[in-house]
């Protein structure tokens, strides 16, 4: 097959990219002829590893980019004609490929891989500025509720538009996870499929040793609660003083995470690593007795506990989006509420006081990880649902006798 997959962006950061980079390495392993088209935008300091590209931007010129790349257009559209795929992914394509694109795949077998809440919230978080989760559809509610300023407004709702008007060019969709798909369909999006992220295998992680240690890895932003992470370790402290925390990303919260560190006189016991690729991360927390996932926001997968599952980590994450398809609570770790202190704290302490138990829930995650968010298991799911769709486009092109 020819496949050509789309995603805003191809440096090798941030999980959406990792996942289509992984997944056009899988597809190209057996045989296939997958490309990558994204914009030339950087996230990070990673150089893109598209094979095809269109202008992109993360200056203040974004949003009107985003609403109608005509690059990307005219780029695609060149692209189409010259490789003839038989089936086109997107994935990520809000925020720098604009629906401009959206009627050239009209007459292709095409599929939208939903990776987080873009395609029904502007900010792609559906969350409120008062950390509530947010029940309102696209509209005005967007602006009253003082999540878009009138200047962004205007082109977002354009380019949601847009959206709507032309996303039946997708014969398919699939969600990352039960919760993007129940999202999506209180949006009214029909045929959707779910398949989860596939990751890595490695070996397992060598035997745990002293002192306790607790990681964290992901933006440094206040969605991942990384301020109610510091907040009940420092309660920990209090009864395993030895425990060390282990901050791995970089993000617009880095000061005022230091600033809390402080206050909370924890500056021994933690240390701030900055961004990491994910080798260097796994070096860093192979001695972690649990990792953990604090988000306010109903994270659309989450990519960095299957991550620690693999290595034979426990993990402890907020109850809420598609974490709870992912920590099974009590055997691989545990759920606790979002924003909830004493309850991270707690089961902190369960885990951080008991080497048996962080060893035996570590294994029990390792298990479950190599059953279900396997690499190979993501390739194969996605080579199913291209099968299906190009005999599905073939039926309806062949005229009926």
């Amino acid at each position: 097959m020819k496949i050509l997959l789309l995603n805003d962006y191809a440096t090798p950061t941030g999980g959406a990219e990792l996942m289509m980079l992984a997944l056009r390495d899988g597809l190209r392993q057996r045989g296939h002829d997958a490309r990558l088209f994204a914009s030339c935008a950087q996230g990070g300091k990673a150089a893109s590893l598209a094979d095809y590209e269109c202008f992109g931007t993360t200056s203040r010129w974004r949003t009107l980019l985003q609403t109608m790349n005509f690059s990307a257009f005219q780029q695609l559209r060149q692209v189409l004609a010259e490789f003839q795929p038989d089936l086109v992914h997107v994935r990520i394509f809000l925020t720098q490929l604009s629906p401009l694109i959206l009627p050239l795949l009209r007459s292709i077998p095409s599929l939208y891989h939903v990776a987080w809440y873009r395609s029904i919230c502007p900010l792609g978080t559906k969350l409120l500025p008062n950390g509530q989760l947010c029940s309102h559809s696209v509209g005005t509610a967007c602006y009253r509720q003082n999540c878009l300023s009138m200047h962004d407004w205007m082109p977002l709702m354009l380019q949601m538009h847009l959206w709507r008007r032309w996303k039946s060019a997708f014969n398919q969709v699939v969600a990352n996870s039960e919760a993007v798909k129940q999202q999506l369909v209180l949006e009214g999006m029909e045929s959707i499929e779910v398949v989860w992220n596939g990751i890595p295998v490695h070996p397992s992680r060598s035997p745990l040793g002293s002192p306790p240690v607790v990681a964290f890895a992901g933006r440094l932003v206040w969605e991942k609660g990384i301020d109610v992470l510091l907040q009940a370790f420092s309660q920990v402290i209090n009864h395993i003083p030895e425990a060390r925390l282990l901050l791995a990303g970089d993000g617009p919260e880095c000061d005022r995470l230091k600033s809390l560190i402080s206050q909370l006189g924890l500056q021994r016991q933690v240390s701030m690593l900055g961004y990491l690729p994910r080798s260097e991360m796994a070096t860093h927390f192979a001695n972690a007795w649990v990792q953990v996932v604090p988000s306010r926001w109903a994270e659309p997968f989450g990519i960095v506990a299957t991550e620690a599952m693999m290595r034979g980590t426990a993990v402890i994450a907020s109850n809420c989006g598609g974490l709870t398809e992912i920590v099974r609570d009590g055997q691989t770790g545990f759920l606790v509420p979002q924003d909830d202190v004493a309850s991270l704290a707690q089961s902190l302490r369960l885990i951080l006081s008991d080497r048996q138990l962080a060893e035996r829930m570590g294994q029990a995650g390792r298990k479950v990880a190599l059953a279900n968010f396997s690499e190979a298991t993501f390739v194969d799911r996605f080579e199913q649902i291209y099968q299906t769709l190009i005999q599905d486009q073939k039926r309806l092109a062949t005229p009926i006798s």
